[in-house]
């Protein structure tokens, strides 16, 4: 993302003067999937796409929010009810109103802003968002800064208040922690986190996006929140110390298999997994051990598609590719049911593996998939 472009478009829609510059990035997930709602560990980093947006108070009590990807131009009060219409205002209506409930004293400004995190590739665009605002509202307004774990929730209490979406910290976190060369293994149970490093040399991180999402994801995916409780809730009567599946190992599930359905076992079963998944490769990282990383990402792709079902042909069918051109490590990422296929390939490997994806999605399916490399990068900061 380029700020000068940024820039020129800032000075066009407003007074022809310019202001201070942020960026927030969007994030992946490199292993850890359907951990979070059950106390577990996620292990996300932020990556080299994201927002950046200009902004310069206006002395007034109104913000000038121009979206140069969009070409909308909308302003808004500061007010509860002064929320706009337009869905993109939303957020940064809803930035402005959780910064101003923690004390920052947040006035009119005029601000433009673009991104250059692929929408519905599960890299967390809206998160990029809100982290820039809440940064640089922060940065510019805040007498009393306020930490960058409650900018995180800022992000996060956006979603839940003025957008709808009962999201966890993970994409928030990430975009405003993030490191370069660096992954964040966080505890979602008590927040703690600890940085990896992850710096594969010789291979390549790239995200396969089938172009696809199905519609069935919110049902389903409550649907197998209700099943993790279940069978919390079977095995809390011998383990009353039991909170979530994170507490239970496959010994305890498997002292209650007769009690629950075989979907909410199989379900379980998953989940206990790949929680285990998740600290075995922070130790491989550790050691520099990419292979077994590789191998893990496997695992958790073959959890997610055959125990816990939120995989669908598309995403099936990239993985086999990866499989068969010898990709070090593949899964599906994010919550499943379309989306990218996350993978860890060789350089050497790297063109064979794309054009093979290409050729035998777009022969099977009628079209080509989308590929994203990303670098480990840098979180919420200011440009300039």
């Amino acid at each position: 993302m380029d700020i000068e472009f940024v820039r020129s478009r800032f000075i066009k829609h407003f007074d022809g003067t310019t202001g201070s510059v942020y960026a927030s990035p969007g994030r992946i997930n490199l292993i850890g999937e359907h951990t979070d709602y059950n106390g577990g560990f996620v292990f996300p980093g932020a990556v080299d796409k994201g927002m950046i947006a200009e902004i310069k108070p206006n002395g007034k009590d109104k913000v000038c929010a121009y979206s140069i990807d969009l070409k909308d131009y909308v302003e808004f009060g500061l007010n509860e009810e002064d929320a706009p219409k337009a869905s993109w205002a939303r957020y940064i209506f809803g930035v402005c109103r959780e910064m101003i409930k923690r004390g920052v004293d947040v006035k009119g400004f005029n601000t433009a802003f673009a991104g250059d995190v692929p929408l519905g590739a599960g890299m967390s665009s809206s998160a990029a968002l809100e982290s820039t605002y809440a940064f640089a509202l922060n940065d510019l307004f805040g007498d009393n800064k306020i930490d960058k774990f409650e900018l995180a929730k800022v992000g996060q209490a956006t979603e839940h208040n003025y957008c709808g979406v009962k999201c966890g910290i993970m994409d928030q976190f990430a975009s405003v922690f993030g490191k370069e060369g660096s992954l964040i293994r966080l505890d979602c149970r008590s927040l703690e986190y600890q940085y990896f490093p992850f710096k594969p040399e010789g291979y390549r991180l790239v995200l396969v996006d089938s172009v696809v999402k199905h519609e069935l994801a919110s049902s389903a995916y409550n649907k197998r929140r209700q099943s993790c409780e279940n069978v919390v809730a079977a095995i809390k009567k011998t383990h009353p110390e039991v909170e979530f599946l994170r507490d239970c190992n496959m010994e305890m599930l498997n002292a209650v298999k007769g009690e629950v359905s075989e979907e909410d076992y199989m379900r379980a079963e998953y989940v206990i997994e790949e929680i285990q998944r998740v600290l075995d490769v922070c130790d491989a990282l550790e050691k520099g051990d990419y292979e077994t990383v590789g191998q893990k990402m496997y695992e958790t792709h073959h959890g997610m598609s055959k125990l816990y079902e939120v995989s669908c042909e598309e995403l099936d069918f990239l993985n086999d590719i990866a499989f068969d051109c010898g990709v070090t490590g593949s899964r599906v990422m994010g919550g499943g049911f379309g989306g990218c296929t996350i993978n860890l390939v060789k350089n050497e490997l790297y063109e064979t593996f794309i054009t093979t994806a290409k050729e035998r999605f777009k022969e099977k399916f009628g079209r080509s998939p989308k590929v994203y490399d990303v670098v480990i990068s840098d979180g919420s900061r200011k440009l300039c």
